[in-house]
């Protein structure tokens, strides 16, 4: 393993584990830990004005063991990490990798510290949305975020159990996600707060005060969050791209996660579709003989998942996060009514749970996770 920091770390705030990225990690013996550092989500509650147009309860799988996990990440990295070091992986840090070439059937990883790797039967290209491994493809979204790690208010009257967001039209979204204990003693949530990327700037030169009177003013229980907030260092900007790599592989290399597709987070898939490119990887190579044709293989498992859910987040990314007055209507008085009737309820679920073109079949895996009763590790 190549880390370019001198010493790993994480980089980010929260994020939502879904049933599908849990039950990778149950496979692997890592979800009980996981679930134990974080918050079980059983809901998603999202609110324009007075009307609720996001309403999402995991028991509407019809599997009342199922949930989602509010985790920093951190925790996850811990977790993974780890595992890296109790399986003996070796790992080089301090390694920016810019670039690779083939030699012969192998390939050859080139460094910007000067030189090179020795030859690799399989590169996996784990480096993100902005990979110097793949081709640039796709474009940078015109809406990013505010993200910060602060400790959970009780005070702030949410529920702890649940994803809270808030809505003004589609330029304007405000969340809350509990995130567990992690390491520590203390409940934790990220708030995020989402923001063009062209008045990043604007923003940072204005100063908190204006900044932090325009949220209370959209969503007042915030103020208890507000008032942990006294420094622009503890918020993070987050960019986000909408990316997919046509051919993830090529001949002794292939892409996983952001490096074959990453979007904006809305619908909280990142990390769980990572674990599930991982997987599918490992399966592949685990059930070959050819290691050159295990890529091939993978891709093959993952490709109908990752393109259902680039084109659903392609088409909702713009209802959540957009300059458009037409589009937030659409979901404010139609889309917000529809999704409480059954089906709808079922199928958002089964959205937002990551769900949908059932991606766990192909890979072997089960939605087989309640808390305390985990998969013996395989």
């Amino acid at each position: 393993m190549f880390e370019r920091f001198p010493t790993p770390l994480p980089i980010g705030s929260g994020l939502m584990l879904q049933p599908t990225g849990l039950a990778v990690l149950a496979a692997m013996g890592l979800a009980e830990p996981i679930v134990r550092q974080g918050q079980r989500i059983d809901h998603l509650h999202g609110v324009a004005g007075a009307r609720t147009v996001l309403d999402v309860h995991y028991q509407a799988l019809g599997a009342p063991r199922q949930f989602g996990v509010g985790i920093h990440r951190s925790s996850l990295f811990s977790t993974l990490f780890e595992a890296v070091s109790s399986a003996g992986i070796s790992l080089h840090t301090g390694h920016t990798v810019v670039g690779s070439r083939q030699l012969g059937d192998q390939r050859v990883l080139q460094f910007a510290e000067a030189g090179e790797s020795e030859p690799f039967g399989l590169v996996v290209d784990a480096l993100g949305a902005r990979s110097t491994l793949a081709p640039p493809v796709g474009r940078e979204l015109s809406y990013g975020a505010l993200w910060a790690s602060l400790i959970w208010s009780p005070e702030a009257g949410l529920d702890p159990h649940t994803l809270s967001q808030r809505y003004h039209r589609s330029n304007v979204m405000a969340g809350i996600l509990p995130t567990g204990v992690g390491d520590g003693t203390e409940q934790q949530a990220a708030f995020f707060w989402s923001l063009r990327a062209d008045a990043h700037t604007a923003w940072r030169e204005a100063g908190l005060a204006p900044w932090k009177a325009r949220v209370a003013r959209h969503w007042p229980a915030c103020s208890p969050y507000l008032d942990q907030i006294s420094d622009a260092k503890q918020l993070t900007f987050a960019r986000y791209a909408h990316r997919t790599v046509a051919r993830p592989f090529a001949s002794a290399l292939i892409h996983l996660g952001d490096a074959w597709h990453s979007a904006s987070p809305q619908l909280g898939q990142g990390a769980n579709m990572a674990l599930l490119d991982a997987w599918a990887l490992a399966k592949a190579v685990a059930e070959t003989s050819d290691l050159a044709s295990a890529p091939q293989i993978a891709v093959k498992m993952r490709k109908l998942h990752v393109a259902a859910y680039q084109a659903l987040t392609w088409l909702f990314t713009p209802i959540y996060q957009s300059d458009s007055r037409v589009l937030p209507l659409l979901r404010d008085w139609l889309m917000g009514p529809l999704s409480k009737l059954w089906p709808l309820t079922a199928l958002q679920a089964s959205l937002v749970s990551g769900l949908v073109a059932e991606p766990l079949r192909p890979l072997g895996l089960k939605l087989d996770l309640a808390l305390g009763e985990f998969p013996r590790p395989r």
